[in-house]
């Protein structure tokens, strides 16, 4: 077993576990110097594979040091590509944090740059699968779309198995969710709504992964005699509830095996301003430790779930012959926490729901490589030009990982902002993060070492000793929020907004 530190945790890989899995093979990812792509001579263009999963925090893959954990296919990825251990979701305007931050990634763009909190990508903002599209790719989606159809039937040339919205229902469907998802086909005219999709039938006992897979796999069938270089998005709606896991990988945890976070609390010790949000609402409070270990086993098999069915697709790609020539993301559009401070949402700050898996495999790529560099997740976008060598619109804000990739030790950014609606704002640079709550007036000010309490436990910003990086991170985000164009005025009493915004007025103001 090696023993990997990384600044703020340190992660146990058993290399030669992972290094004899089946996967691409040690050739797969060599350069490539095929001759013969539709821009003409030079290297082609390598594919591109993206899997996307929901709500997945970053401390959800075992090779990442989640001893409990069983992700076998995402441990793949992980000896097969560079990890990037930082990676954050910006925040986000409303609850539904995987609007904006999806739109995030597709557009490169940031928080306060995004239009209408990501539910509607204008088309001046071309989205990487647009660009891509644009640059002689097929490209082809399966899985969740968080905005609106028009920026859709731009990106994708194809797709199956489609889910237009935030989450599977509750509802009519409350007792089955993910076993049978409102669908869509294909429709180049980008006719997509509420009557001309079609309800999966339960009986199947099938599962909402397992549907995206089935396309991702038919695409990739049909797909390999084809030379045309292809972008898959594939989205899955899991882990995020409900959580009606089919019964093996229900069953897959006991809720006596699933560790209680060194950080759970009963209660969140203050008004965070969305107490009440629905994720909060699924399990009563105070919490109960029963309940929530049953969430959190819930969760680990759904997490499962989704590996198994990253490795039927990655399975199929190898049998292809198109995996020495494919460039794999794998992510998620954001984390959760599940019992972390009391929450049971993404609605916060915290690292548990700010921070994302982040792992790229591919050609010339790095293989069990980890990179503690601080990115954002719309980082991606411009990271992928650049290894395709594909020019980066002026509209993106992203910057790329390809350096980086190359030499973990080039890194392009210093500090990270956060903020979610008008109620929460944070910074973090150098392995201390501040976070400034807006609630009645209230700012409930956190200061953390993550280095020395990477669970967020040791409140600092009343210590004497920690005065001046207290005082350090408080300019800083302040001049962050003003660069970034900021709604929120921390110069005005109550950030200019006394009371929490909703989303209709957020949009009025941050248009």
């Amino acid at each position: 077993m090696m023993n990997l530190k990384v600044k703020n945790k340190t992660l146990f890989l058993c290399l030669p576990a992972l290094l004899n899995m089946p996967f691409f093979g040690l050739s797969a990812f060599g350069a490539n110097t095929e001759k013969g792509n539709d821009k003409g001579n030079g290297p082609k263009r390598p594919n591109i594979l993206v899997l996307l999963t929901d709500d997945q925090t970053f401390s959800t893959i075992h090779a990442w040091g989640n001893g409990t954990i069983q992700t076998p296919n995402m441990d793949r990825l992980v000896s097969r590509g560079i990890s990037f251990t930082q990676t954050h979701v910006m925040g986000g305007f409303n609850g539904a944090i995987s609007q904006p931050s999806r739109a995030m990634l597709l557009t490169g763009r940031g928080l306060m740059d995004i239009h209408r909190n990501g539910g509607v990508i204008p088309e001046n903002e071309r989205t990487f699968p647009e660009l891509f599209r644009e640059n002689g790719y097929t490209t082809f989606a399966t899985g969740k779309w968080h905005s609106d159809n028009a920026s859709f039937t731009r990106s994708f040339s194809t797709g199956a198995n489609l889910f237009f919205g935030g989450m599977h229902p509750y509802g009519k469907y409350n007792e089955l969710g993910h076993r049978c998802p409102y669908l869509h086909q294909y429709d180049p005219a980008g006719k997509y709504n509420n009557t001309n999709g079609k309800w999966v039938d339960a009986s199947l006992n099938t599962f909402s992964s397992e549907l995206y897979a089935d396309a991702a796999i038919r695409f990739l069938e049909a797909k390999a005699s084809d030379d045309t270089p292809f972008l898959m998005y594939v989205a899955f709606t899991s882990p995020h509830d409900p959580r009606n896991v089919l019964p093996h990988y229900g069953h897959k945890y006991a809720s006596t095996e699933v560790p209680m976070p060194e950080n759970f609390v009963a209660q969140h010790p203050f008004d965070n301003g969305d107490l009440n949000e629905r994720d909060e609402k699924l399990l009563s409070t105070p919490r109960i430790s029963a309940q929530v270990l049953t969430e959190r086993a819930n969760y680990y098999g759904m997490v499962s779930e989704v590996d198994f069915q990253i490795g039927r697709i990655l399975d199929v790609l190898e049998s292809s012959g198109k995996v020495d020539n494919t460039i794999i993301v794998f992510t998620s559009d954001n984390g959760l926490c599940v019992g972390e401070h009391g929450l049971l949402g993404k609605q916060n700050l915290y690292e548990a729901a700010v921070r994302v898996p982040l792992v790229i495999c591919g050609p010339g790529i790095p293989q069990n490589a980890m990179c503690d560099a601080y990115c954002y997740l719309y980082d991606i976008y411009p990271t992928l030009c650049e290894l395709a060598d594909i020019e980066v619109p002026p509209t993106v804000k992203g910057l790329s990982l390809a350096q980086t990739i190359q030499n973990p030790m080039v890194k392009k950014r210093e500090d990270i902002l956060l903020a979610y609606i008008n109620l929460q704002r944070a910074i973090k640079k150098d392995n201390f993060k501040l976070i400034l709550y807006n609630v009645g007036g209230q700012r409930h000010p956190q200061l953390f070492d993550l280095e020395a309490d990477p669970m967020e436990m040791n409140n600092l910003y009343d210590d004497p000793n920690y005065s001046k990086k207290r005082d350090e991170l408080t300019a800083l985000l302040y001049a962050r929020m003003k660069a970034v164009g900021d709604f929120c005025d921390p110069a005005k009493p109550d950030w200019g907004y006394p009371v929490k915004l909703k989303w209709n007025q957020v949009i009025q103001v941050n248009p």
